[in-house]
Formats: C-alpha cells, structure tokens, sequence
C-alpha cells in the first residue's frame, strides 16, 4: 500500500468499490448478477452467426434478433413488476428459466430445420428475460438506504459500478460468443449463454439475505412509475441515449466496411465501451453534489460535445483515428447512464424500484432499435460519414430533455421556496417604538 510523506498509508483509490464488495452478501450476489446478464450481450452475435449458418441470409437473422428485442421492450417491464410484487427469488429464476428454454428452443429449430416462423417464436421467449441489472441496483440500494451523505455516495459507487460492468458484458459477450460458435460448433455460444443465465440466475436469486423485502401488503400499490413526476421526460432522454448507441454501432461498422476493413469495426467500436466503462468506473470514485437531475443534464450535455469528436474524425475518413474519437466519446456516456439510473431510483414509486429501472432500460433498448435502423437507412442515402451526425443529433436531444427537466425541478424548488419562505423565517423581534402599533395593526 502507498504510502504518505507522513509515514501514513493511503488509501486504495479504488477504496469506495472495496468497502462495497466487503458489504456482508454483496460479492455474493454481484458475481452471479454479471455472469447472468453477461449471455444477454451473447445471444445476439450466437443467434446471427447459427442463422447465417444454417439459413445464409443476414437479413433473417436480424429480424429474428430484432423481434426478441422487440418482445423484451415489452416484457421487461411486466417481469419486472411480477419482481416487485412477488419477489426477486420468486420471480426471476423461472423468468430466466423460460427465457433459457426460447434460446435452446432455437438451436434445435435451426439444427432440425423447422419452419421460419418458429425460429421467431422462439426469439419471443426472450422477453422472459429478467433484468438483472436491475435487480442488482435494487440490492444496492435496499442495503445502501438511508438519506446520509455517506450513504449517498455509497449508492454514487454502486451504480458505477453496475455500469462498468454493463459495459463489460457489453465487450465482452459478442467477443466470448464469437470465439465459442468459431472455435467449437456454431451453436456453442447460444449453450454457453443458456448456462451461463440459468445458472447465473440461481446463484443470484439464492441470496434471499440481501434482496430488497416486499412492501407490507405483499405488493406495490399505488400509482405506477410512468405517473411519477419527472418520469416520462427521463425516459425520452434515455430513448434518445439508446438512439446514440444504436446508430453508432451500425454506423462505424459500415465506416470499416466502406474502408475495406470489416474486420476492425468490432473492435474499434469497442473502443467506445471500453471509454465507458473506464470512466464509470473513475465517476463511481467523485463525490456528488446537487440533485441527480442537474448532474443528469450536465452529463448529457457533455455526452453531447463528446460525441462531436467521431464526426469530425470520420470527415477525415480515417478509421485508425476514430478509434481514439471513440474512446473519448464513451467517456461521457457512463457518467450520463450512470446519474440516469440514479434519478430513476429518486423517482421510483414505493415498492415499484424494479419496475422502474427496467423501464429505463426499455426506453434504452428501444432507442437502440430506432437508432439501427435509422443509422442504416442514412449510411445508405449519405454514407457513413454522414452516418455521424445521427448520434449527436440524438445526444443533443437527450440534453435538451435532460436540461428542461433540471429547469423545471429548480422552477418548483424556487415556487416552493417563496411560498413557504416568510412563515418559516421568525421574524425580527420588534423594537419598543413600534410595538404596539405592530399590535394594533395585525389582523390576528
């Protein structure tokens, strides 16, 4: 361990995630959570390359891809309320369970050759999916609660560190399911996966100790999230976040493919998770300040000029440099999810707190949807380095968003301020002179 010019040691910078960790049940929740989530980022690339094998067409494959996000836009949110009125042990194994079942459903679809449209039924399964990420930031907070500073930041840390490991699984799952389905049989990835979130799951929801108890009454009551105030505004900056990565992903891989270089499009695009991820982890370690909502708006805004540096770079026409632009653009990006799933535990009603953040990430997986496909259609009319602007557009749009709703947070604040300000200061006491005219003019 360092130490000081004083002869003390210093602590770890990575202190605050070590004093986490060391939390009675945390390590043993948050390690099966990452390995159960990490097959949603594997399912994907597994079920393009067995169409692709087995089929020939990219053009199916992505359909079947994109109707089990579709589903999972849906789902997610109903699954997680079932979480939030039965329990997270209750609910979230079978939902995995039946999520597991849709994807080794489709291996044997495809290896059989049954007919199309039940390899798009299968995919529908997938909206059985728990968010498990969720789940994992609701534990955090049932175990981080409390209004202290100290536990607020506690909570600051958590939720980056959920983040970079989103990130991670977001690196590293297509490339684990790549090299499985290459190096052992095509289907490898998609068994990998169904393991992985079977087992992953059962891990995580065998920690009874540390998931957040249902409300009394057995249940959550009361008005959902979408009613909540500030709700629906968060979620239209997040579709608008999920538009940026969406479109960025498609876009830079048909910047290498214009180039002739294919096969660097993955791993320059990885450029900008791992950015994310460094910095959500670097983010997790500032002390926060303010309300999550102004922070929201300072890190869209600056999600916004960040994500400037791909464009510019692309006019140049260099996929060498746009590595580099993109791992400064990511950098704004966990910041910006990381203070957005904080503001959505602020907001979450009672007994509500899963549901709500598997509404953000719907919003976010649906912003990913519309981002693909707008993103393709305007590398085809303009080329991809036209492809650019979209993110930016999108980012610029999500501070707006994010701005308007700090504005409107500081206008009640200020309302509620001067409504409640003269009869909560004591007035000054009266001088002898004017004592009893103050007496006889009061109405009292």
């Amino acid at each position: 361990m360092p130490h000081s010019p004083s002869g003390r040691s210093r602590p770890s910078p990575l202190a605050p995630y070590a004093r986490l960790l060391a939390m009675p049940g945390a390590l043993a929740f948050a390690v099966p959570g990452l390995l159960a989530r990490l097959p949603m980022a594997m399912f994907g690339v597994a079920t393009v390359l067995m169409v692709t094998e087995h089929h020939g067409s990219y053009a199916l494959a992505g359909a079947v891809v994109a109707t089990g996000l579709a589903a999972s836009t849906v789902g997610g949110p109903l699954i997680a309320r079932l979480v939030d009125r039965r329990g997270q042990g209750r609910v979230a194994l079978p939902a995995a369970a039946l999520a597991a079942t849709g994807q080794g459903a489709l291996v044997v679809c495809l290896v059989t050759g049954a007919p199309v449209w039940t390899w798009f039924a299968c995919a529908v399964l997938g909206a059985a999916t728990p968010n498990t990420g969720g789940m994992s930031r609701a534990r955090w907070a049932y175990l981080l609660r409390g209004a202290s500073a100290e536990r607020t930041a506690a909570r600051h840390t958590a939720n980056s560190l959920e983040q970079a490991m989103d990130e991670l699984c977001f690196v590293g799952g297509p490339v684990l399911a790549a090299l499985l389905c290459s190096a052992l049989f095509v289907e490898a990835g998609t068994v990998a996966g169904v393991a992985l979130l079977v087992g992953g799951m059962a891990a995580f929801a065998a920690r009874r100790d540390t998931e957040p108890p249902l409300p009394v009454g057995g249940g959550a009551s009361g008005p959902g999230p979408l009613r909540a105030r500030g709700m629906r505004p968060l979620l239209a900056a997040f579709v608008c976040a999920g538009v940026v990565f969406g479109a960025m992903e498609v876009v830079t891989l048909a910047f290498a493919d214009e180039r002739g270089q294919r096969a660097w499009g993955g791993p320059v695009l990885a450029a900008q998770a791992a950015g994310s991820a460094l910095a959500g982890l670097l983010f997790g370690l500032l002390a926060v300040r303010g309300s999550a909502r102004a922070r929201f708006a300072v890190c869209a805004a600056a999600m916004t000029g960040l994500m400037v540096l791909p464009a510019l770079v692309a006019r140049t026409g260099s996929l060498p440099l746009l590595a580099p632009a993109l791992l400064l653009a990511g950098m704004a990006t966990a910041p910006a999810m990381v203070t957005g799933m904080t503001l959505a535990q602020d907001i979450a009603p009672p007994g509500r707190l899963n549901e709500t953040m598997t509404l953000t990430v719907a919003a976010l997986l649906g912003g990913i949807a519309l981002g693909s496909a707008g993103g393709g259609a305007l590398v085809e009319a303009r080329g991809a380095a036209t492809g650019f602007t979209l993110p930016v557009a999108a980012a610029g749009a999500a501070a707006l968003v994010a701005a308007t709703g700090a504005w409107a947070e500081s206008y009640r604040a200020r309302r509620k301020s001067a409504a409640s300000g003269p009869a909560s200061e004591p007035p000054d006491p009266p001088s002898s002179s004017t004592t009893a005219n103050a007496r006889s003019e009061s109405p009292r």
